[in-house]
């Protein structure tokens, strides 16, 4: 079958890595796939519908984007739990605060130490890189009058100390290998995304770098606080202080909103903002095995159906992708497929073909 021009359209699947697995969420819809100890996939299906579900408010631009991001916390504390309950070594005992806590919320005890933790993971992020770059950087306000310049160093600090914190977890074991699961996700939802049937030879030769990752709008969130922090200030040490506290959803909704306006336009001026968390996206992300890539399509397809998107998009037919059904992946890939693997990475990873403005419905943090 001859190659489909090169363009991509939005697919509405987003997902993150866990624990020796992948989750992959379509609307309301996700899957958590999971590699258990004795080798076999393990797939779970429910739904997720999020904080203030329903409610218009939370449709609102620049102000949706505290909100998903509250919902992606939630959702992906509980995916981890799930994929780690595979690995504990035996099964935990129920202490007295267990009990005690499913007595007094009725059995929901899970739910609010997920939720308990999601705070704890937010309150550190916000101490880590919004308050600690303050506070050293205070310590050079006696010495420079520029209060400008005090700000500039304020935000570099905070980009050394992500990026510090980025590359310190990624010597890790258990990090490199959710790094392994998280390439298998952007492969797979580039490869559907591009026109390409879901296969582990086609995902395999897919770019583990995409636009909408949480790794993305991370670096977002301290590129727009620096601006932010730079136009809008005070005197008083206090009210400083509490004013970087308070901006965070501010920060967090535009830097959703431009995270989504990036899945969605080649703008240069867009393109350009993107590229540092593209390029972040390589120490992020790391190059998965087939067995990886596995676990990844069988969590896309308990939630997506790609062939049906692929012949909408595409101009498949059902007898084509057909031929798909029966593919017997090599142990290796062909010399020719290796060239077509590093040629695609090199297209794919920065710079894509302008997508079908119609395509693109909604969003879905990766």
């Amino acid at each position: 079958m001859g190659r489909k021009k090169r363009r991509t359209v939005y697919s509405g699947i987003g997902g993150q890595a866990v624990l020796e697995g992948v989750m992959m969420k379509n609307s309301e819809k996700y899957a958590v796939a999971v590699r258990k100890p004795d080798g076999e996939i393990e797939v779970d299906i429910d739904n997720y519908q999020g904080v203030l579900h329903g409610n218009k408010f939370k449709e609102i631009p620049f102000i949706r984007g505290m909100f998903n991001f509250v919902d992606s916390m939630k959702l992906g504390t509980k995916c981890l739990n799930y994929s780690a309950d595979f690995y504990e070594e035996e099964e935990a005992k129920e202490t007295v605060v267990d009990k005690a806590l499913n007595k007094i919320s009725g059995g929901k005890s899970e739910k609010i130490l997920n939720s308990l933790v999601v705070f704890v993971a937010i309150a550190l992020a916000v101490g880590l890189f919004i308050l600690l770059p303050y506070f050293l950087t205070a310590q050079f306000e006696q010495y420079i009058e520029n209060h400008s310049l005090v700000l500039i160093i304020e935000g570099a600090i905070r980009i050394v100390i992500f990026l510090l914190y980025v590359v310190g977890i990624a010597v890790m074991d258990d990090i490199r290998r959710l790094y392994m699961y998280h390439g298998a996700e952007h492969k797979c939802i580039n490869c559907i995304e591009r026109g390409k049937p879901l296969t582990v030879n086609n995902v395999m030769r897919s770019s583990r770098i995409h636009r909408r990752c949480g790794t993305s709008f991370m670096f977002l969130v301290m590129f727009v606080s620096i601006i932010l922090f730079f136009f809008i200030r005070v005197e008083n040490p206090v009210y400083r202080i509490g004013l970087r506290v308070l901006l965070i959803p501010v920060i967090a909704g535009i830097s959703y909103e431009i995270i989504r306006l990036a899945g969605r336009s080649n703008n240069f001026l867009v393109t350009l903002i993107s590229l540092p968390g593209l390029m972040l996206q390589r120490m992020t992300t790391k190059e998965p095995t087939r067995d990886m890539v596995k676990v990844a399509i069988a969590s896309v397809e308990a939630v997506f159906d790609w062939k049906e998107f692929l012949m909408e998009n595409f101009e498949y037919t059902a007898e084509q992708l057909a031929e798909y059904e029966d593919e017997t992946p090599a142990d290796e890939d062909s010399e020719d497929v290796l060239e077509e693997k590093q040629e695609d990475s090199k297209a794919d990873d920065f710079v894509s073909e302008e997508p079908e403005q119609d395509a693109f419905v909604k969003e879905e943090e990766l």
